[in-house]
C-alpha cells in the first residue's frame, strides 16, 4: 500500500489538541531536577518552567497538569497546606495565568502531596475518613479555582466527593469551573515513580491505597464510579493508569459519551522509556503507538509525560 492511501484510510489520528502535560513542581528558584525513576522529566521552579511551556505553546500545547513536590516542613496530619491560598500550585496557577492566559490550566485536587502520611485522606483510627477528607478538599478547590485554574480534578477517590465540590464551587460562583474527575483510578503497581516525584512514597499505616482506589481485578465496579461521578457534575473522566485499562476506556466511552482522559502513568513511561534506553525499541514508535491505543479505545485525549517529545514530532 502507498503511504498517501495508508494516510488516507487510517482511522484513527493523534494531534496536538489530545495532550495534557503533567509538570511537577518545586519551591525556590532556578531548579530544574531530573527525576531519578523517570529520565528527562523534571521538577520545575516556576521560573524555570515558564520558558518550557513557552516552547511548547509554540508547537500547540493546549493544558497542563500541576502536581507539587511540597517540601516536609509544611506537611502535617492533615494537609493543611492545601488549603494554603498562597501555597505552591496556587502561586503556581496564578504566575502561569499571568504569561498564558488562554492555556489551560488542570489542578489535582488530592492530599497525598501535602499530607505527612502521604494519604490522599485524613486518617481516623488507621483508616481513611472520607467526610473529614472531603470537607479539604472542596476547600482546596476554590482556592485553586480563585487562583485561576479551569478544570478541577479531584483525583483522591473518596465517596461523594464530586458533588460536595460542585456545590462549593457552585456556592462561591465558580459555575464555569469544569471538574474532570478521576474516577476509574486503580490500585496500580504502575505509580511508583510518581510517588517518588512527588514525595509520598512512604506511606504510613494503612501502608496501600486499596481501601479506597480500586482493585485492577474488577470491571463493573468502574463504570459505578464513572456513573456516580457524572450524575455529581463531574463534565469529564479519567481513566488511570492508561494501557493496562484500554477495556476500561472503551466500555465508558460506549455507556457513558462523555469525554474520556487515559492517563499514561509514570509506570508507563518509566517502562517505555526503559526499554528504549537499551535498544530494545524505537521510542518514538511505541509512543506513538501507545497513544493511538488511547484513542482507539475511545479516549479524547491524555496526560503523558512524552508530551513536549511527541508535540515537536507533531510538528515536523
Amino acid at each position: 500500500m502507498k503511504t498517501f492511501s495508508r494516510n488516507l484510510t487510517q482511522e484513527t489520528s493523534i494531534s496536538q489538541n489530545d495532550f495534557i502535560w503533567p509538570v511537577f513542581i518545586v519551591d525556590g528558584i532556578n531548579q530544574k531536577r531530573e527525576i531519578k525513576k523517570m529520565p528527562l522529566v523534571y521538577r520545575y521552579s516556576l521560573d524555570k518552567l515558564i520558558p518550557e511551556i513557552e516552547h511548547l505553546v509554540k508547537f500547540g500545547l493546549q493544558a497542563i497538569a500541576i502536581f507539587p513536590q511540597v517540601e516536609n516542613d509544611k506537611k502535617d496530619e492533615i494537609g493543611t497546606d492545601a488549603v494554603n491560598p498562597q501555597n505552591l500550585v496556587c502561586n503556581a496557577v496564578r504566575k502561569i495565568k499571568r504569561y498564558f492566559p488562554e492555556l489551560g490550566i488542570v489542578c489535582d485536587v488530592a492530599l497525598d502531596p501535602y499530607t505527612s502520611h502521604g494519604h490522599d485522606g485524613v486518617i481516623t483510627d488507621n483508616n481513611i475518613d472520607n467526610d473529614k477528607t472531603i470537607s479539604i478538599l472542596k476547600k482546596q478547590a476554590v482556592l485553586q479555582a480563585e487562583a485561576g485554574c479551569d478544570i478541577i480534578a479531584p483525583s483522591d477517590m473518596m465517596d461523594g466527593r464530586v458533588l460536595k465540590i460542585r456545590e462549593e464551587l457552585e456556592k462561591n460562583n465558580f459555575k464555569d469551573i469544569m471538574i474532570m474527575s478521576y474516577s476509574a483510578k486503580y490500585a496500580s503497581s504502575f505509580y511508583g515513580p510518581f510517588r517518588d516525584a512527588v514525595d509520598s512514597k512512604k506511606l504510613i499505616k494503612p501502608s496501600h491505597k486499596k481501601t479506597y482506589q480500586m482493585n485492577p481485578a474488577n470491571f463493573e465496579v468502574a463504570l459505578n464510579e464513572v456513573e456516580m461521578d457524572i450524575s455529581e457534575g463531574a463534565d469529564m473522566v479519567i481513566i488511570k493508569p492508561g494501557m493496562p485499562y484500554l477495556d476500561i476506556i472503551s466500555k465508558c466511552k460506549d455507556q457513558f459519551r462523555v469525554p474520556i482522559f487515559a492517563y499514561q502513568v509514570s509506570g508507563e513511561y518509566s517502562m517505555l522509556m526503559s526499554a528504549a534506553k537499551m535498544n530494545y525499541l524505537n521510542l518514538n514508535d511505541i509512543v506513538l503507538e501507545s497513544l493511538i491505543s488511547f484513542k482507539r479505545a475511545g479516549a479524547d485525549g491524555f496526560f503523558s509525560y512524552f508530551t513536549p517529545l511527541i508535540l515537536e514530532k507533531l510538528q515536523k
